[in-house]
Order: C-alpha cells, then structure tokens, then sequence
C-alpha cells in the first residue's frame, strides 16, 4: 500500500464520518423549538457552494463519477440542513408568540 493508497483509504473514511454526520444534524434541527438559532445559515451556504462546485469539478473535469456523486450528495444535505433552518426560523417561537425553551421569563 502506498501513500495514494493511504490518502485515498483517509478521504474515503473521513467521507463516510462526514455522510453519517448530516443525519444527527438533520434530526437536531428538524426537532429545534427555538427556530434554530444555532444554525449559521451563510456557513452552510458555504458548504454547499464548496460541495456543489466540489461536485461540477470532480464530474466535468476530472471525470470522477464517485466523487461527483459524493459531493453532490453532501451539497444536498447541507441544503437540507439550509432548508429546514429556514422553516424553523419562519415558524419559530419568535413567530408564533411561545417563549424560547429556557428563557428567564416565568409565565
């Protein structure tokens, strides 16, 4: 095994974290009570600017159809993670006149 080996053996075990990582966080959104505050939205969109050009590079140029499908598949799940964010934020307790979870104010 050489070093390609070694770098293509990490990139493929640090992906495969990373895919299994966009579910916990998906769940922990689309649960968020406090219209997902804690979600930077342009950090995101960052990602899925880096995932979706990732995804144009590795198809068009490089002709790699697993890494294509890969990034693409993380730019859809940051957009997941954007898009749920932004529902919350819509229909978040600053919306609907409910208390955030935690707040100081006793009713």
């Amino acid at each position: 095994m050489d070093h390609n080996d070694l770098i293509a053996a990490a990139f493929s075990f640090f992906n495969l974290l990373r895919l299994l990582s966009y579910l916990p966080q998906i769940v922990a959104v689309a649960r968020d009570e406090n219209g997902a505050a804690a979600i930077s939205i342009s950090c995101w969109m960052i990602w899925i600017g880096a995932n979706g050009t990732t995804a144009l590079y590795a198809g068009l140029t490089v002709g790699d159809p697993a890494l294509t499908l890969v990034s693409a598949f993380n730019g859809a799940c940051c957009a997941i993670v954007v898009l749920l964010a932004l529902q919350k934020r819509v229909s978040g307790p600053a919306r609907t006149g409910r208390p955030l979870s935690g707040s100081l104010v006793r009713t």
